[in-house]
């Protein structure tokens, strides 16, 4: 009998605490939002590789800044892409990113089916990246150069021009300009310049890549970025198992000196020369030499200026800084489109 009474004694407290209890919880602090579990990754990027997956260009490049990404940002995304070898493939409609390496597709000829695809995949709000998209004319002549030097032309590769004519033939790339919060959506501006010498450190800060920018041509649909071309990024990404950068980059600077327009104008030559667009569409002409290496440049105000190569562990390391959080950037901003 006592221990009847003690139950409905035991539950009638509960009964007439339970909405002090709960009134307690309303009027406190608001719960912490609790981030996506990132033991199941939710947001994948399919990579196109056209035969052999495991030739691909820069093979650990991509998975390298996916990781990055995922440990830096709050995007939830799988460091590992899903490999498709054509734009017919129906995968690409369950995922928002593609991202083709220019190099890992010998022909850009698209397909009926691919055409088909890639016009509704756009059009439905997923987004084509193209590294290595843009090659200046002095790289074009072997598909190697492309992948080793980067060079700031404003114009996209003649084959991706035409492959994206077969999907929108009234539409045109065009420049993204500098000042497009692309450039910061989530990092802005350069990493910190003084680790460079200070020979060059001007030229990099202020002309080669000013403000953290690098030539971007895109292509709109409906208002937004839907296909975006650049010179090589992936070689500033990769990430060996022990996270040490897999390769190492040099920076080509271009210096003047007094007399020196005078004296290039006038210096017998025995290589090509090629035309590259500037960012404002006048042209600079390139003198090579040796090909896929320019030796000087003939710039629209009528200066010449010869390119010189630099090459240390400070600058390899800088060069990746930068190009990897360009590629954080990049992502951010497509997946906040």
């Amino acid at each position: 009998m006592r221990v009847l009474i003690k139950l409905i004694f035991f539950a009638s407290w509960v009964f007439l605490i339970q909405p002090l209890l709960a009134l307690i919880e309303v009027e406190g602090e608001p719960p912490e939002p609790s981030l996506p579990n990132k033991d199941v990754p939710y947001l994948k990027v399919v990579q196109l590789v056209q035969g052999d997956a495991m030739q691909r260009q820069y093979a650990d490049a991509l998975p390298s800044l996916l990781a990055e990404i995922r440990e830096r940002t709050t995007l939830n995304v799988d460091p590992f892409p899903i490999y498709i070898d054509s734009f017919e493939d129906e995968l690409i409609f369950k995922h928002p990113v593609i991202y083709v390496n220019f190099a890992d597709r010998p022909e850009w000829t698209l397909t009926a089916g691919e055409v088909k695809n890639l016009k509704r995949f756009i059009e439905r709000g997923g987004f084509l990246f193209i590294d290595a998209g843009i090659n200046a004319s002095f790289l074009r002549g072997n598909v190697r150069h492309g992948q080793m030097h980067s060079f700031a032309d404003w114009e996209v590769s003649p084959e991706i021009e035409a492959a994206l004519k077969q999907v929108f033939p009234e539409r045109r790339f065009e420049p993204l300009p500098r000042s497009d919060v692309f450039f910061k959506s989530y990092y802005a501006g350069l990493p910190d310049a003084a680790p460079l010498p200070e020979a060059i450190r001007d030229y990099i800060v202020n002309e080669k890549w000013p403000q953290g920018t690098y030539s971007s041509m895109v292509l709109r649909h409906e208002d937004r970025v839907a296909v975006m071309a650049m010179p090589i990024m992936a070689m500033g990404w990769g990430k060996s198992e022990f996270g040490q950068w897999t390769t190492r980059i040099g920076f080509r600077v271009l210096e003047g000196a007094e007399g020196l327009s005078e004296r290039l104008s006038e210096a017998a030559y025995g290589g090509e020369s090629y035309n590259t667009t500037r960012e404002d569409g006048r042209s600079d002409v390139i003198y090579c030499e040796t090909p896929g290496l320019p030796a000087w440049v003939q710039e629209p105000s009528g200066d010449w200026r010869v390119f010189r190569y630099y090459h240390s562990q400070e600058i390899s390391d800088y060069a990746h800084t930068f190009y990897t959080r360009l590629g954080v950037n990049m992502f951010v901003y497509i997946f906040s489109q």
